[in-house]
């Protein structure tokens, strides 16, 4: 069960913007698989929906976006990502091998994590951190391919069989 206030239909009232289908269709779909790209969410809204444009979608993202009932992250060499946990601060963890992307808290005290050694007079808001590296399905995949290789496919099967 959500908590008061996290239905997609209050979270749009609440920032001010028009109920509509596409905008719900795109709210779940960001719901359902945070960090998703927008060619992602397009197709789990038209699952959802049936036909609507990739238009409507990008449109849909940019207006909740610009409303504060989602963030965009964009990580370097990847596409922009969308997610529902806004309203903080955290940090992301991407896998540089099957690009999975994890939230992390701030590393040290509060918002915005990190206070820069000359802030040239900007008033910070916000940090952002991207760790990268491999999680442990890719870094066990990585480990069993290595300790495997020259082994018959036969025995292969065997050990995979076992994990």
């Amino acid at each position: 069960m959500r908590e008061p206030g996290t239905e997609p239909e209050s979270i749009l009232r609440r920032c001010g913007l028009q109920v509509t289908a596409q905008r719900l269709a795109v709210l779940h779909a960001v719901v359902a698989e945070p960090h998703s790209t927008a060619e992602e969410i397009e197709q789990a809204v038209r699952t959802r929906l049936g036909a609507i444009s990739k238009q409507a979608v990008y449109d849909a993202l940019a207006a909740l976006t610009e409303r504060g009932a989602l963030r965009r992250i964009e990580p370097a060499r990847s596409p922009a990502r969308y997610e529902c946990r806004v309203g903080d601060n955290h940090h992301h963890l991407i896998c540089r091998s099957c690009g999975r992307v994890v939230d992390v808290d701030c590393a040290l005290g509060t918002a915005p994590c990190l206070e820069a050694s000359d802030d040239a007079g900007f008033e910070i808001d916000e940090a952002e951190v991207i760790y990268w590296g491999r999680c442990p399905e890719c870094v066990k995949e990585t480990t069993t391919r290595t300790a495997t290789r020259g082994m018959s496919d036969e025995r292969r099967a065997r050990i995979r069989k076992k994990q």
